[in-house]
């Protein structure tokens, strides 16, 4: 295999990550504004898709250049609705 295939594909298995990375952080950005928004509202609400996605994010990361996210509570969705609202 020549050097400049096998450059091509480790940039596009890296690209890939990247992306997966990206479309996870969108849907958990998009699951932690849910929980806020319920908790505004007093409605009940979990974290189990925010911590879901995470985890994802976190195999991901194992594989090198993504970054990890912390694990969300219920504790935290509440504390920061409170103070950002």
């Amino acid at each position: 295999m020549s050097v400049h295939k096998a450059i091509t594909e480790h940039v596009n298995k890296q690209n890939k990550k990247i992306n997966d990375f990206l479309s996870l952080d969108q849907l958990r950005e998009m699951y932690i504004e849910e929980a806020v928004t319920l908790c505004r509202e007093g409605k009940p609400f979990t974290t189990e898709k925010i911590n879901m996605v995470t985890n994802q994010i976190n195999e991901l990361a194992k594989q090198g250049i993504i970054p990890t996210r912390k694990l969300v509570s219920v504790d935290m969705v509440r504390e920061y609705a409170l103070k950002n609202e």
